[in-house]
């Protein structure tokens, strides 16, 4: 049994305290809620709420203009703890928040919200900040998929990859007309100025490495369909899946990977099939002309503008927009990692995370999430275990597996016990840990069941090798037994 626990702390500035609360600042609250999984698991969420009114120091950060600068002022006053959230109350008719906006939330770990003029109304808003900044039951369903009954998650809660210890992200350029077309791409300094940023924020979730490639002569696989009345070549969103296989073919760069690729493609048509264009379920252009798929990565078309006069010599040299590109990949690298916000309530608004590709409270979800699946991965890799010794009874078990074994469990034990103390940062070390001792021990060589025979087995191996031996020795046996009873029937001669 897991219970994720959230310390909030909500502050009210002067003029937002609603005058049914309950009993005088400051005071504390606690709201329990219950995650089902299935019949046997379940996961309880705890927000432990904490009302104060607001300092001196923080009275005087929420008097600037906009939210965005009180924002930035308030997360050096908070408490910088992951998992945990400051909620600021402001009046109703406070200025801080755009006209028609009841909540903002910002890039670190607070949020600021209108009184709603009630205690009803402020718990309602409540709950949706700390949904939307800590965790919900569809998240961390999606994050126990595995174990979820088929049918009651939707297909996009499979969408984002499992936790693991590392991955891998590959950028590819792929170019089936080089005749045609001598495309160049700052790979290398997209990767420092867009990508570097975010792989440092996520760092503390798993170690990433980069590399890149370029492909000739790679196509997509699939022929697109010529349209007359745009002059372009369309491809269909049925026929996306059919893209991924012949181009994954030429990838070659998960055949070796400990780690899951991410693979980022970017294609450049050939001068035949240009310019190409995706197509959504309804018919309409793609704006970004980029598809993702889940859990693998995505492809985005990149069009050449056709040479103005029709004498061109040939290659075109193509220089590629990197900041459009790595918009695009970014965006889709979020999607992988199941940082999507997509039914928010209208009165929201989110601050965007600026180069760093996500806040501070999007770590912190990423963090639990791996956390509970990683809880989840270590108890059904340790169960294999006990049940694979089980069955083979005559199994030797070294000690350094053994100690793994204890590790993996000790690990595990202390990451649900960081959990129920609202400790995230050290609850998510402890799982990593228990996770890292668990496969060692499930993947020793010392444990191949292969090794250990059953005794039916034996029997079937070791009897055609011994029953050449043995057929002499038995008959041996046989005669000197027969010797030794005519012996004894012989009348002893006396003299």
């Amino acid at each position: 049994q897991v219970q994720l626990v959230v310390p909030v702390a909500v502050v009210f500035s002067p003029g937002s305290v609603p005058e049914d609360l309950p009993s005088p600042l400051p005071f504390r609250d606690v709201q329990e809620m219950e995650i089902s999984v299935n019949l046997r698991t379940s996961v309880t969420s705890r927000y432990e709420m904490s009302y104060r009114a607001a300092t001196a120091r923080e009275e005087a950060a929420l008097a600037v203009a906009t939210a965005r600068e009180a924002d930035a002022a308030l997360h050096l006053l908070q408490d910088v703890s992951m998992g945990s959230l400051t909620v600021y109350v402001v009046a109703e008719t406070s200025s801080l928040l755009p006209q028609g906006t009841s909540v903002y939330v910002g890039r670190h770990r607070s949020a600021l919200v209108r009184s709603g003029g009630s205690l009803a109304a402020l718990h309602t808003r409540l709950r949706q900040v700390t949904q939307v900044m800590s965790f919900t039951a569809t998240s961390i369903a999606a994050t126990l998929s595995d174990r979820v009954p088929d049918g009651r998650l939707s297909p996009d809660a499979r969408r984002s990859l499992k936790s693991s210890l590392g991955y891998e992200i590959t950028f590819s350029l792929l170019n089936p007309d080089p005749k045609s077309h001598d495309v160049d791409w700052d790979i290398e300094g997209a990767v420092n100025c867009y990508v570097k940023p975010v792989l440092d924020k996520l760092s503390l979730v798993a170690n990433f490495s980069v590399d890149s490639q370029i492909l000739y002569y790679a196509i997509l696989g699939v022929t697109p369909r010529y349209d007359k009345e745009s002059s372009s070549f369309l491809l269909s969103a049925h026929s996306l899946p059919h893209v991924i296989n012949p181009v994954e073919a030429r990838l070659g760069s998960s055949a070796a990977s400990l780690y899951p690729v991410l693979n980022f493609l970017l294609y450049v048509p050939e001068r035949s099939h240009s310019p190409l264009y995706i197509q959504d379920k309804d018919g309409a252009p793609v704006r970004t002309n980029a598809f993702h798929s889940p859990r693998w990565g995505g492809i985005m078309i990149y069009n050449v503008e056709a040479p103005a006069s029709p004498q061109a010599s040939l290659p075109l040299h193509v220089d590629v927009d990197m900041a459009r590109v790595m918009e695009v990949f970014l965006a889709q690298l979020r999607l992988l990692f199941g940082l999507s916000w997509e039914e928010l309530p209208p009165e929201f608004l989110l601050e965007s995370p600026g180069n760093e590709g996500l806040a501070d409270w999007e770590l912190d979800h990423l963090l639990w999430a791996h956390t509970v699946e990683n809880i989840a991965t270590v108890s059904t890799t340790l169960t294999s275990l006990a049940q694979l010794l089980d069955k083979i009874g005559n199994i030797v078990i070294k000690d350094d597996v053994a100690s793994e074994v204890y590790q993996a469990v000790a690990s595990v034990q202390s990451a649900v016990a960081k959990l129920a103390m609202g400790h995230l940062h050290s609850a998510f070390q402890a799982s990593k840990e228990a996770v890292t001792s668990s496969e060692r021990a499930f993947f020793d060589p010392s444990l191949l069941h292969l090794l250990y025979f059953p005794d039916d087995q034996k029997f079937a191996i070791y009897i055609p090798l011994f029953l050449p031996m043995a057929v002499p020795i038995l008959l041996s046996l046989a005669k000197i037994v027969r010797e030794t009873r005519q012996r004894k029937k012989e009348p002893t001669k006396m003299d």
